[in-house]
C-alpha cells in the first residue's frame, strides 16, 4: 500500500465519525425541540378548554339575579387578560412562559374565587347545568396539570440531551439552547387557609 493512502484514509475515516457524530446529535435535538414544542401546544390547548368554559360557566351563575357581579366581572377580565398572552412556540423563553403562566394563575385564583362564593347560593349549587361545567371544569383543570407536567418532562430531555458532552459543542454550534420549563407559582409551597365562615 502507498504511503501517502494512509492519511487520506484516516482522514476519510474521521470525516465520516466526526459527521455521524454532528448529524446525530443536531438530529436527535430537533426531534427533542419538536416533541417540546408538541408539549406546548397541549398545554395551550388544555387552557384553551378551561377558557371555553368559562363564558358557559359566567352565564349560568349570572341567572342568579342576586350573585355577585364583582365576582363575575374579575372572572370576565381575568379570562380575557388570560387569552391575549400568547407564546411563540419557537421561542419558549423563561420570560414568556412566566407571563403566561402569571396571567393563567389570575384566572384560576379569579375562578376560585367564583366557586367559593358560588357556596354561599344553594338554588346555583343544585342547577344541573352548573353542575356539569363545575365538573368539566374540574376535568380540565387535571388536563392543565398533565399537560404541564408532560411540558416540564420534555423540556428536561431536552436540556439533558443538549448539555451531555460532547452534545453541548455541536448543540451550541447548532443554536440549540437551553428551554424554561414551568414552576410552581410563588407561595404555592405553603397551604392556603381555608374559612367556611360566611
Amino acid at each position: 500500500m502507498k504511503k501517502w493512502l494512509i492519511p487520506l484514509i484516516v482522514i476519510i475515516v474521521l470525516a465520516i465519525i466526526g459527521y455521524n457524530l454532528t448529524a446525530g446529535v443536531n438530529n436527535t435535538a430537533v426531534e427533542l425541540e419538536e416533541n417540546v414544542k408538541g408539549n406546548w401546544a397541549n398545554v395551550e390547548d388544555a387552557y384553551q378548554r378551561r377558557s371555553d368554559l368559562i363564558p358557559n360557566l359566567v352565564n349560568t351563575v349570572e341567572g342568579s339575579a342576586d350573585f355577585e357581579r364583582g365576582t363575575l366581572t374579575e372572572v370576565i377580565e381575568a379570562r380575557s387578560q388570560a387569552t391575549s398572552v400568547n407564546v411563540d412556540a419557537d421561542n419558549l423563553s423563561a420570560e414568556q412562559i412566566n407571563q403566561f403562566q402569571q396571567a393563567q394563575s389570575g384566572l384560576s385564583s379569579a375562578l376560585s374565587r367564583l366557586l367559593v362564593t358560588v357556596e354561599r347560593y344553594p338554588d346555583i349549587k343544585s342547577n344541573q347545568n352548573f353542575l356539569q361545567l363545575q365538573s368539566q371544569l374540574e376535568g380540565t383543570e387535571n388536563r392543565v396539570s398533565v399537560a404541564r407536567t408532560r411540558f416540564n418532562e420534555s423540556v428536561k430531555e431536552y436540556n439533558t440531551f443538549i448539555r451531555k458532552f460532547p452534545n453541548n459543542i455541536f448543540a451550541g454550534m447548532f443554536g440549540f439552547e437551553r428551554m424554561s420549563t414551568f414552576e410552581a407559582d410563588e407561595g404555592a409551597e405553603t397551604a392556603p387557609d381555608v374559612d367556611f365562615d360566611f
